[in-house]
Order: structure tokens, then sequence, then C-alpha cells
């Protein structure tokens, strides 16, 4: 009997949830400063995250491509605890899938550790969910469809609405060239 993931990655109506996190840098002391997802319906939320006292590392540069700076995010960002729970009121029971899953992972250990509550949903990587075709394939067609839609990158839900939108043409793309393969009398 196959996995619900693998019945999902052949359906071609399928489109995940998938959820984006933007984050202060990379590397040991960053962390979350926005979080987005776009559900299968194509609802999308997004919100800045403002951080916690010693939550102090910046990297002018991660600032640079997400055009977030430190003062919005202390301005407008919502409290750790508020996150986590719309988060989890929005996602429970859910899987919810991420492109950059060991950082989003880690950046959302953080934000429910400050929260002081648990995940109601679970995060896996998106690429379970790709045939090796398609994975060959992403970069090409997620820079097409983000050409076509012009989102704008680098911001939580646009991500993630990038992302989805990627992953539903390769599906369009592998149930068209299947429907249009000749077909053999036997």
């Amino acid at each position: 009997m196959p996995t619900t993931a693998a019945v999902l990655a052949t359906d071609t109506r399928f489109a995940p949830t998938v959820l984006d996190v933007e984050a202060s840098g990379f590397g040991r002391n960053s962390y979350p400063i926005e979080v987005g997802f776009v559900l299968p319906t194509g609802l999308t939320y997004c919100t800045l995250i403002r951080p916690e006292d010693d939550w102090t590392h910046w990297d002018a540069q991660a600032a640079q491509i997400h055009h977030i700076s430190r003062a919005l995010i202390i301005d407008r960002g919502l409290p750790a605890h508020l996150v986590a729970q719309k988060l989890n009121s929005e996602l429970r029971g859910q899987t919810v899938y991420s492109d950059g899953w060991a950082n989003d992972y880690t950046w959302l250990g953080m934000l429910y550790e400050a929260a002081g509550i648990s995940p109601s949903f679970r995060l896996e990587n998106l690429r379970i969910l790709l045939s090796e075709a398609e994975a060959d394939q992403w970069h090409r067609v997620k820079d097409q469809v983000s050409a076509e839609n012009l989102l704008q990158r680098h911001r939580a839900s646009s991500d993630a609405r990038l992302l989805q939108l990627t992953f539903q043409r390769l599906r369009q793309n592998v149930s068209t060239s299947n429907a249009s393969a000749p077909r053999h009398a036997g």
C-alpha cells in the first residue's frame, strides 16, 4: 500500500500547504523574523516576528535580501507566543512542506520554544513530494513561475506561494506529458 505522501505526490490536483521562514541571517545565532504559509486553497498568511530579548544576531546582508529591517520587526512584529498560536490554529493536524526544511525546522523550533508550546502540525521537506525528474526541473520551472507571476521574492508568504505554484506547474507538466503520450494497442 502506498504511503500518504506517495498518493499525494501522484495526484495532479494536490496543492500542498507550504511554509517559509525568513530569518535574521544564517548560522548558529540566527532566528525567525517572518513566517508565512499558503494553504491548498491559495489562502496565504504572513506575519513579522518580534525578536525575543536574547535574539540579537543581525546579518545586514540577509536584511538586504529580504528587505526587512530590525527596526521594522521590533516595531511591527508579533510576539512569539501569538505567532505560534496562530500557526497552530491555522495548520493544526496538517503536514506542511518547506524547501529549506533544515533551517525552517530550526527557526520554528526557536519560535515554539520562546512561546512555550509545541507545534500542532508536522513540517516536512518539500523534496519528498518530488520525483527525480521533477527535482531536476525544479529551479527552471520555479524561475518561469516567478517571472510569470511577478511575486515579491524573499518575503515568507510570497516565497511559500511561489513554491506551491512551482509544485503545481511541475505536476501539470507531468499530467500533460502522460496524457499526450502515444498509446499502443495491446
